[in-house]
């Protein structure tokens, strides 16, 4: 064999097994002992994951007169620092401009600067006859899921639209997956509290309501039933939302979701700390309260939520947060996370007994791969991509952004101590990543053409 990773301990949702990985070309040839090849890593005392998967970055994304701080480049880099050798962006047209021109524009922007392997979701902001029947193509190029906002101007559908999609949708069977806010709502408390002078990062939670949220969940998922398809909610945030994908499920429903590090562990009062260091933590929806997050640990675990995302959308405090100093509206919204999930949830979850290893690599890993079509990751069996991460559960690591390579001057999570941390990744059977440093090579990422999501088994 190439390379055989030896000594360590493997963690799949199935269960744990002391064993070597033995490596041929791109895929995992041998899960045994004794193992040889003409190159050897000892992972004894390790744990040895498959290379985790974060359905939900934001990439040089343009936000008004900004552009997302992490590129295409830098952003993936990160990825593979934090144990994550896939990522999935979002395709987002103008105006009406085609799916398929806008989905090769996005190509061209990532295509030989990607460090680690990535995907694409199609944004649906229209439902022009002609978009909505591009979706069959689409879905032939390997973007199988399309993002539908119920929010912000040019991207909103209102619930007609959404209906149309959902039609489109289910004939091609493709899953959406929905941002769940309540735009108008949004929008008349954010001119109210500027017409009262209430300017500060503050109040930008309050604009966001957890009740609305849940609300608009609610709504979407109604929808979807009426629509007759399944249906994925990003980043939920609060029990309120949470309540109604339960009741969903509880009948019967397809409906999945995801939650983030950032709602796990963060609250509201970060939006009153001093000066204007909020505006660090303005992302949509916002952050919540800790009963909010104890209802998120327990969903996580439970499987009413199956994925771990980031929704990684970081910009600089210093020259695009600060655009927002007079009205907490300008600042861009977003924050970055691509880079300290993995280490995160064993911190604040394996270490701190609220989740068991294989829950772990399931939310961050194989729940991924089968609701996002990618039947090669997430896994590790014998005939799968060797996206492989090398972990040490006893490292610690105190988080500064200094010490990351994510292309922004802050962190959310600054100074949180951390035990556990990825030590080595390889993609497709090469390490990229060696004692925490890349050392892979530039634009070794490829995109992956994604298969039908395994919410339609």
């Amino acid at each position: 064999m190439d390379l055989v990773i030896k000594n360590g301990t493997i963690v799949t949702p199935q269960g744990t097994i002391h064993a070597d990985v033995g490596i041929q070309g791109e895929r995992i040839s041998a899960i045994g002992q004794n193992l040889t090849g003409a190159e050897e890593l000892d992972a004894a005392g390790r744990y040895v994951i498959p290379g985790a998967i974060d359905p939900h970055v934001h990439l040089q994304m343009p936000a008004g007169e900004v552009v997302s701080s992490d590129d295409f480049c830098t952003g993936t880099v990160a990825a593979a620092c934090g144990g994550t050798t896939t990522v999935i962006d979002f395709v987002e047209p103008k105006g009406l401009q085609s799916l398929m021109d806008a989905f090769h524009q996005r190509r061209d922007e990532a295509d030989g600067r990607v460090a680690v392997d990535y995907g694409l979701h199609m944004t649906l902001n229209s439902d022009d006859p002609l978009r909505l029947a591009e979706i069959p193509a689409i879905m032939k190029v390997g973007c199988s899921t399309f993002k539908l906002y119920m929010a912000y101007e040019g991207l909103r559908l209102d619930d007609g639209q959404i209906l149309n999609a959902f039609a489109a949708l289910r004939r091609a069977r493709g899953l959406p997956i929905v941002h769940a806010e309540n735009h108008f709502a949004i929008v008349h408390l954010t001119e109210r509290f500027l017409r009262e002078g209430k300017t500060t990062p503050h109040y930008h939670p309050l604009t966001r309501p957890d009740f609305m949220e849940g609300e608009a969940t609610g709504r979407v998922v109604a929808l979807a039933r009426m629509g007759g398809l399944p249906v994925y909610i990003v980043h939920v945030s609060c029990a309120e939302s949470l309540g109604r994908v339960r009741d969903a499920q509880r009948q019967g429903q397809a409906v999945y979701g995801e939650t983030c590090p950032q709602y796990l562990l963060l609250t509201r009062a970060e939006y009153d700390r001093p000066g204007f260091e909020g505006a660090k933590f303005v992302m949509s929806p916002p952050l919540r309260e800790e009963t909010d997050q104890q209802s998120l640990w327990e969903a996580l675990v439970s499987g009413a939520l199956q994925v771990a995302a980031t929704d990684h959308c970081p910009f600089f405090f210093v020259g695009q947060k600060e655009r927002g100093r007079d009205a907490f509206n300008n600042i861009p919204g977003g924050a970055p996370g691509v880079e300290t999930r993995l280490p995160l949830l064993h911190t604040f979850g394996v270490r701190a007994g609220r989740m068991s290893l294989q829950r772990w690599v399931e939310v961050c890993c194989s729940e991924p791969a089968r609701l996002f079509g990618l039947p090669q990751k997430g896994r590790i069996v014998v005939g799968t991509d060797a996206d492989l991460v090398i972990f040490n559960p006893e490292k610690r690591v105190t988080l500064h952004h200094q010490i990351l390579h994510q292309n922004v001057d802050y962190t959310p999570y600054e100074g949180m101590a951390l035990v556990g941390y990825p030590e080595a990744t390889l993609l497709r059977g090469k390490v990229i990543v060696r004692d925490g440093e890349y050392v892979g090579e530039a634009g070794q990422g490829r995109y992956l053409e994604r298969g039908l999501s395994g919410a339609w088994a």
